[in-house]
């Protein structure tokens, strides 16, 4: 049994990512000159990847930094927020001596330590008095990362999520602490681009200008095809340029989606890819996809499933208030499709793109596009 080179997680080893150097290369050269980077990206496009091959290549170089990791998706509040990062550096500490050192920093909180019932990584937990509390314990945080012995890179993935906090201004909060560390280099890796860009390019807001940007966009076709081809002939497995072609079509040279297809053709495939792998493999996803997106049409209005829909048939729309649109696909008025819109990309169900062209609008999850293209 060969392992599949097509994996599903974010990041394995640079053997199973494809490309990418330039972004890497960019980097990597923001943290040793002392730069912070925004990281911008639609979902599944590789970024949380791309975080973990920069850690990789750090570690490859001996550069003199410790990698740290956190996703803050989930967190709702500055109490989640303080518990995220503290487990993350926990994680790196490993040994008592370091957490207990960590502990003992955390000067105004007595925090507990448990495992994950699932990883079996250490978990901190906090009980906090008040408000005041967690401020003090966040600053404490940075204050232990500052008086690391070594260097940090610290990436913080959906960072737009602190605009979620209620009753604080947390950009205001974290922009306080980070600018007075020397220590830390940051990454602010973030899916949402209009709030991102917000964050760092308004002058009225805590983060102006104070770091680089790195835009990800879709791999080009040709190096995409290359890496293709290569994992499957590694493996014994022949396919022909014209497939090759059609999975990309198919997922738009969307990482997770052309990643996700082919990891099927390739379990499904002898010593040669054929139409009918591939055929074979779509109609299985789509199969084990249908229930979820029979859940979204019945969580969405009908008049958004409806503008769901017609931005499907048309892949790509630029005019949504259009009278030729509007007509086409039966949406009442210019205002009905600009609510309904503003509705889907607050879902995460339509991605919206801006370019010297103005504004696009395309459905975020490839597969359910292509469910909504067979009509169902």
């Amino acid at each position: 049994m060969l392992d599949n080179p097509f994996i599903l997680e974010p990041f394995k080893s640079k053997e199973f990512f494809c490309d990418r150097e330039q972004e890497t290369e960019e980097i990597i050269r923001n943290i040793v000159n002392g730069r912070n980077t925004t990281l911008i990206s639609p979902r599944r496009l590789g970024k949380t990847g791309l975080i973990f091959r920069i850690f990789e290549e750090i570690k490859n170089r001996n550069l003199p930094y410790e990698t740290i990791y956190a996703d803050i998706s989930d967190t709702l509040s500055v109490e989640d927020f303080i518990r995220v990062l503290s487990n993350a550096v926990v994680a790196k500490l490993k040994n008592h001596q370091r957490i207990t050192a960590f502990f003992r920093a955390l000067r105004g909180i007595r925090p507990l330590l448990g495992l994950d019932p699932i990883t079996g990584a250490p978990q901190v937990s906090f009980t906090f008095a008040d408000d005041n509390q967690k401020l003090s314990t966040l600053n404490d945080v940075m204050g232990y990362m500052e008086a690391y012995p070594q260097k940090i890179v610290f990436a913080i993935d959906e960072f737009q999520q602190i605009r979620e906090y209620d009753g604080v201004d947390m950009e205001a909060v974290l922009r306080k602490h980070i600018q007075h560390l020397h220590n830390v280099r940051f990454i602010y890796c973030g899916s949402k681009k209009h709030t991102m860009t917000d964050m760092f390019t308004n002058a009225k807001k805590p983060f102006y200008e104070s770091t680089s940007f790195c835009y990800l966009t879709k791999l080009p076709v040709p190096v995409y095809a290359a890496f293709i081809r290569e994992k499957f002939e590694s493996a014994g497995k022949s396919i022909d340029s014209e497939s090759i072609e059609f999975i990309l079509q198919w997922t738009k040279v969307h990482t997770y989606y052309t990643q996700r297809l082919c990891n099927e053709v390739f379990a499904v495939t002898g010593n040669k890819v054929d139409r009918d792998d591939i055929n074979k493999s779509i109609q299985t996803i789509l199969d084990s996809e249908r229930e979820r997106f029979r859940e979204i049409r019945r969580l969405i209005t009908k008049a958004q499933w409806k503008m769901l829909c017609a931005i499907s048939a048309e892949d790509n729309v630029r005019q949504i208030t259009s009278s030729t649109f509007l007509s086409k696909y039966g949406i009442s008025s210019g205002p009905t499709a600009l609510r309904n819109i503003k509705a889907l990309i607050d879902k995460e169900l339509v991605l919206s793109n801006s370019d010297e062209d103005g504004t696009s609008y395309s459905v975020y999850n490839v597969f359910l596009s292509r469910y909504l293209a067979m009509g169902e």
